[in-house]
């Protein structure tokens, strides 16, 4: 789910015609905490943390009771503790996540073929050939959320509208487990009502340079020149800023095609300067990452680190390994000297990632050096056994967890090295 600001504003009902809006985004609500109430019916109504459960550990989801305490996804553990102390803390489960997504995703193909899985727990749809045989857009995502609640038992929130970036926009003000239309028409009346804050690429520092300018809202965003808007944010972001303002997004649905890399990113409303920060978001996102290769029976031979600043510049680095890996300890040593290589931009790291590429299957084999030793990589294949029967919490590196320390003190120096 989205942590970008909303307005109330926007909430209220744009219209009826769907005549011109056939892109509908499917977001579930709260989807990791919506799918452990399944197997814990007893915690409905209360709130409900999903993560890593040391102090070092970071909020994946929360219930919408959690959230009402100012829990929200990416705050450190211990943040999370000190805003909600009564919250029940479950620890993630990827695998179970993953299966309930398939169910997810299968009742959406039953729509279109034009679906285009952005993360686990959204998608995005083009219904234009699907009117005939189910009905219009708002009928179709009536029907999407009623499969989904009966069949798989989870809620949804829908975003029906004329593009991909509004109707986006639209499932965020949906929420909780609801759907809102926003017509061609009335697109830019929807838009103006919204903090600059909301559109894709808005964070903390660029809305505050903004508002240095008068400039708070989309209205205001919309009906300034563009020319003004490269010179306060820099050509690229000044121009994108511009066109979504307009509700101008040429991007289709593009349906998914086969994994052809496997990767993981966070973008941070608070800018990271600290890198011993940095280094530990990197490594959590390393053993993501190769979790994610072993459980398909993949390796990887291209390592690749994404960055970006404050100022929306991204920067993408790459190094080629001699053999193909599905360790993080592997990967993780080339993330770790791409980083030292990468100067901390001006005001902070607004987004990390790590991405793997050159992918292959593991009954294709590999090459074996002279000195190379084949059982490198059982502690953590054991790792893995021992995560899914205990779950994620159960074994993490030593650089991810807290050491013991009396209650309400700060976190322990960041360890330097993986183990």
């Amino acid at each position: 789910m989205s942590r970008a600001p909303r307005s109330q504003a926007a909430r209220r009902s744009w219209g009826e015609d769907d005549s011109a809006t056939p892109i509908l985004h499917v977001d579930m609500d709260a989807f990791f905490a919506s799918v452990e109430l399944l197997d814990h019916p007893e915690l409905v109504g209360r709130p409900v943390i999903v993560g890593g459960t040391s102090g070092r550990g970071v909020v994946s989801a929360c219930s919408y009771e959690a959230r009402a305490y100012g829990v929200s996804s990416a705050m450190s553990m211990a943040e999370a503790h000190r805003r909600c102390p009564q919250a029940v803390v479950l620890p993630v489960r990827h695998r179970l996540y993953s299966a309930v997504s398939r169910r997810v995703m299968g009742v959406l193909e039953e729509v279109t073929p034009l679906v285009e899985k952005v993360s686990v727990d959204e998608a995005f749809l083009d219904v234009s050939g699907s009117r005939r045989r189910m009905g219009s857009p708002v009928r179709i995502g009536e029907w999407i959320r009623s499969e989904i609640r009966s069949r798989v038992g989870v809620p949804a929130s829908v975003g029906v509208a004329a593009t991909k970036f509004v109707a986006k926009i639209a499932s965020s003000h949906a929420k909780p487990d609801g759907m809102l239309l926003v017509p061609l028409e009335a697109t830019q009346d929807f838009l103006d009502v919204l903090p600059v804050g909301a559109l894709w690429g808005v964070g903390d520092k660029s809305a505050q340079v903004l508002a240095g300018w008068g400039i708070t809202d989309v209205r205001t965003l919309a009906a300034t020149d563009v020319r003004r808007l490269e010179k306060i944010l820099g050509p690229a972001a000044g121009r994108h800023l511009s066109r979504l303002s307009h509700g101008i997004d040429p991007r289709p649905v593009s349906p998914g095609r086969e994994e052809k890399s496997v990767g993981t990113e966070s973008t941070f409303f608070d800018t990271i300067t600290d890198r011993a920060h940095a280094r530990r978001v990197l490594l959590d996102q390393c053993h993501q990452c190769a979790a994610r290769l072993r459980a398909a029976d993949l390796r990887a031979r291209v390592v690749v680190l994404k960055a970006r600043g404050a100022d929306f510049t991204t920067v993408t680095r790459s190094r080629t390994l001699g053999a193909p890996t599905d360790l993080a300890r592997d990967v993780f040593g080339v993330i770790d000297s791409l980083l030292e290589a990468l100067p901390t931009p001006p005001g902070g790291f607004r987004l990390l990632g790590v991405r793997l590429e050159g992918l292959s299957r593991l009954e294709d084999g590999v090459q074996l050096g002279l000195d190379d030793d084949p059982r490198r990589g059982a502690p953590e294949r054991a790792a893995d056994a021992v995560r899914s029967r205990w779950g994620l919490s159960a074994l993490a590196p030593a650089s991810l967890l807290t050491a013991s320390r009396s209650p309400g003190s700060g976190p322990d120096p960041v360890s330097h090295r993986s183990r």
